[in-house]
């Protein structure tokens, strides 16, 4: 089965991918994404491995605020259907989020916002890792180390190959899959699991986990919830999709992907308040959810399972490199070359991008075996925590000036990640989303700005000192829109 979906991926993606003739197909599949697409690839870039295997970990842990708090995740891509259509709006040849700060509040706030980013970026890939080798070793007793380097080096060629149409095309597929799959293990867990004794078992061994006075549970959801508004309004994987898709498509495809995505976490939540009752021993948190489903199923189960969460897992990681690699080519490699540069360079940055982070996620996730998935990814929530004001702010009003978005990011992520170390994972991004509002709210009251909007519109810089044989065809008229000046 690995073999089958790894070379289903890579043929599928080489396939689409040959649509991408210029930059502007291979970095964001030329704005011209439509409804199904751009639905699809919304929800299954946010069903990652997080959504099936850490939504059972909530509720093993946190009881039943547990996986509901994991399900407010789909509040962050309701609140972002209508920014993104404002930020289609406002930058119609943009590429990234970190392009919308520097243009929008300077250098100053551009540093800590790419830092972020970038850390963020490889913080979720590294777990998107982690939960492929945990995963094989737990339903096939694959190693860990062949089931990270399978995972990873799949979705690593065929976004190398394809690119932006490369990921929305499996994107909708994967999708499909998915919400298939769980329809039919959720049906299939709920016919052999007697509730009235989950609810019992629960009730006599672990009360708080029914209890909707459980401190900690209650700051894991709020957590949890901006941790998601976070996530999404930072992230370039949101972005590039706002950027991909044709103007007015981006806030119904996000609306329809948080309805699509929000029953997703509760179901798979269940299966982790069904471990105690079942009597399944759980070595790994992480991993309750797999291991229950394939437990209660059978070879089959496991099969079933294993096809939905690899899914899962390269629908997450392709957008992440795909992403990722346009952040360091426009933001880091374009700027310190000190010129625009052609098409064809820009190209070759982003594969050398895309094998990179690949390996920096192998590599780390090689040595962190025994970490938790939890605690790797809510390491980076403090600081996608504290770009939340900044972003909002900068996208609808014009007077946040850069000093406000900068010192809310910074002290907004110092005190998010304090807490993280000294309180838990559970409060990270609370604390840090409320630090950074405070201080974006007094900074534009002591510094207020006056930013014109018009200035996010303006058509970046062309190449002018490259030959024009190193570059791809220009763009079709189709991909640049009259009357957007």
């Amino acid at each position: 089965m690995l073999a089958i979906f790894g070379l289903l991926w890579i043929f599928l993606g080489i396939w689409w991918g040959r649509r991408a003739k210029n930059y502007d197909g291979f970095s964001v599949a030329g704005r011209n994404v439509g409804l199904a697409l751009g639905t699809a690839t919304a929800v299954a870039t946010w069903i990652t491995s997080n959504t099936t295997m850490l939504a059972p970990e909530f509720a093993l842990k946190l009881g039943v605020w547990g996986a509901l708090g994991y399900a407010t995740a789909s509040f962050g891509l309701f609140a972002f259907a209508p920014m993104s259509g404002r930020i289609r709006q406002l930058m119609p040849h943009g590429y990234t989020a970190v392009e919308f700060i520097r243009r929008r509040y300077g250098m100053v706030a551009t540093i800590p916002f790419l830092s972020i980013s970038l850390f963020y970026a490889v913080i979720w890939l590294i777990t998107m890792g982690m939960a492929g080798g945990k995963l094989l070793e737990v339903l096939a007793g694959i190693p860990y180390e062949v089931g990270i380097t399978v995972v990873l080096l799949v979705c690593v060629i065929y976004t190398l190959f394809g690119g932006m149409y490369a990921v929305i095309g499996t994107d909708f597929i994967q999708s499909l899959i998915i919400l298939i799959g769980l329809v039919v293990v959720a049906i299939a867990v709920l016919s052999q699991v007697d509730i009235t004794q989950v609810h019992g078992k629960l009730t006599a061994d672990r009360p708080m986990l029914l209890s909707v006075l459980f401190p900690a549970a209650l700051m894991a959801l709020f957590n949890n919830m901006l941790f998601g508004f976070g996530e999404i309004f930072h992230s370039n994987v949101w972005w590039s999709r706002a950027f991909s898709m044709r103007e007015g498509v981006g806030p119904k495809a996000y609306a329809l992907g948080g309805l699509l995505w929000l029953p997703i976490p509760i179901v798979a939540g269940f299966l982790g308040l069904a471990a105690p009752a079942l009597g399944i021993g759980i070595s790994q948190p992480d991993t309750v959810g797999p291991l229950v489903a394939a437990t209660l199923l059978g070879t089959g189960g496991a099969l079933l399972v294993f096809v939905v969460v690899f899914c899962s897992l390269a629908s997450s990681i392709d957008s992440l490199l795909a992403a990722t690699s346009d952040l360091l080519v426009n933001d880091i490699l374009e700027p310190l070359a000190g010129r625009p540069v052609g098409e064809r360079r820009k190209r070759s940055w982003s594969s050398l991008s895309i094998v990179g982070l690949g390996a920096l996620a192998w590599v780390v996730a090689f040595r962190n075996q025994g970490g938790s998935l939890a605690g790797v990814l809510f390491l980076a929530g403090p600081m996608v925590g504290s770009c939340i004001w900044p972003i909002v702010g900068g996208l609808y009003y014009r007077r946040p000036g850069p000093l406000a978005a900068a010192m809310a990011m910074l002290l907004g992520s110092v005190a998010g990640l304090l807490a993280y170390h000294y309180i838990g994972w559970f409060v990270g991004s609370l604390v840090g989303a409320t630090v950074s509002g405070i201080v974006f709210a007094a900074g534009c009251w002591l510094a207020p700005y006056d930013f014109e909007f018009a200035r996010l519109s303006e058509r970046p810089a062309e190449p002018s000192s490259e030959p024009p044989a190193e570059d791809f065809a220009p763009a079709s008229a189709s991909a640049t829109p009259s009357g957007e000046h």
